[in-house]
């Protein structure tokens, strides 16, 4: 299954370098939940995205406060897509099988 959302790029974290993220419509992260069944780890859900032509391997994380999933966006990722702080991207995600 692959959801296509548009969602706003964020910084978390104060102090160094921060990471930066997406979070996932409630919608889709329901359905991501649904689909991946019992949580790894963190309870981390391992997923392939797409952000304009870069396809790179991550996991989402659950967020509490939010209910959702946050996306980690790589910095590579943000460089070869000229994505700042702030700016609204259009991401294809599926869950890794």
């Amino acid at each position: 299954m692959e959801w296509t959302f548009s969602a706003d790029v964020f910084a978390w974290g104060e102090d160094g370098p921060s990471w930066r993220f997406l979070r996932l419509p409630l919608d889709v992260a329901d359905e991501v939940r649904d689909l991946a069944g019992e949580p790894a780890g963190f309870g981390s859900v391992r997923v392939h995205a797409r952000i304009g032509q870069t396809v790179f391997a991550t996991s989402v994380f659950p967020e509490k406060a939010s209910g959702s999933y946050l996306l980690p966006v790589k910095k590579s990722v943000r460089e070869r897509e000229g994505i700042d702080d702030g700016d609204r991207v259009t991401v294809r995600l599926d869950v890794a099988s």
